[in-house]
């Protein structure tokens, strides 16, 4: 079996890297933090002094850190290291621009690289139930997919390397606004007088229910979701810059923020009533 590597083993990256071992594959991870690879370490991974280093050791590279700076910063090291014939993935959310930089690069080592985000979250990757949205070229893809698998539900070529990265902003942005979108729900319900607990449990059962509005209905507060709120401001900007004039990501953006600035402390936070 190809040997894999993996960089990022945070709550998301960790349980994607668990499962690529678990499933058989020869695993090599790095970290800027050691002990955070010695669970993976104790398990069968080996761990490896530096990227260049897992760069040449491996066939296929997952990397999942958590911004643009990031993914080039690692991908610098990276790409001089690893064979041509060899695969990165790039689980990061980022620009599409960014991922289509990097793909650029690796092809003149001959290296192929595909974008491939995923959503559900460390315990979506820990049950191997995540969704994989991917860009690239099809026979890279068709490389990447027995690995993609051993951690995913759902996996999806959506078009050339920047498509995964584009869908994936495109659903969290629509998550955000689904939250922002909940919570005026149930603030007009507050103001009619209707019981708050009784209306959510109506909504999750009918017509107006959605993913975001049942992650909503659960908070005690906005800002009980302070963990995962930069994240999604982070892909509701990345949206407006990747589509900066566009109606659509202009309509999400203003229905995601009144929540996300109450998540955040933002400036509109104090006028959030639970």
């Amino acid at each position: 079996m190809n040997r894999v590597g993996f960089i990022g083993l945070g709550s998301q990256g960790g349980p994607m890297a668990e499962r690529i071992l678990a499933a058989g594959y020869p695993l090599t991870v790095w970290a800027r933090r050691s002990e955070v690879a010695e669970d993976l370490a104790a398990k069968g991974a080996d761990v490896a002094g530096s990227i260049a280093e897992l760069g040449a050791d491996c066939d296929h590279v997952g990397v999942c850190v958590v911004n643009d700076d990031d993914v080039a910063s690692v991908c610098e090291q990276l790409i001089p290291a690893m064979r041509s014939g060899s695969l990165i993935v790039i689980h990061s959310t980022v620009l599409p621009e960014t991922c289509q930089g990097l793909a650029r690069r690796c092809a003149a080592h001959g290296i192929d690289l595909i974008d491939a985000p995923v959503s559900g979250g460390g315990a979506g990757a820990a049950a191997g139930t995540l969704t994989v949205m991917c860009g690239g070229a099809a026979d890279a893809f068709a490389a990447a997919r027995p690995v993609l698998d051993t951690f995913a539900e759902l996996v999806v070529l959506l078009g050339e390397v920047g498509a995964g990265q584009r869908a994936k902003i495109v659903n969290n942005a629509l998550l955000a606004a689904n939250m922002g979108l909940a919570q005026a729900a149930l603030q007009a319900g507050d103001a009619l007088d209707l019981d708050r607990g009784a209306l959510a449990d109506l909504i999750k059962a009918s017509s107006g229910r959605s993913f975001g509005f049942e992650v909503f209905a659960r908070l005690p507060h906005p800002r009980d979701f302070a963990v995962g709120a930069p994240l999604l401001v982070k892909d509701v900007g990345l949206l407006k810059t990747t589509l900066p004039d566009d109606a659509g990501a202009e309509a999400l953006r203003a229905a995601a923020d009144p929540f996300l600035s109450a998540a955040t402390g933002g400036p509109d936070a104090t006028e959030y009533r639970p």
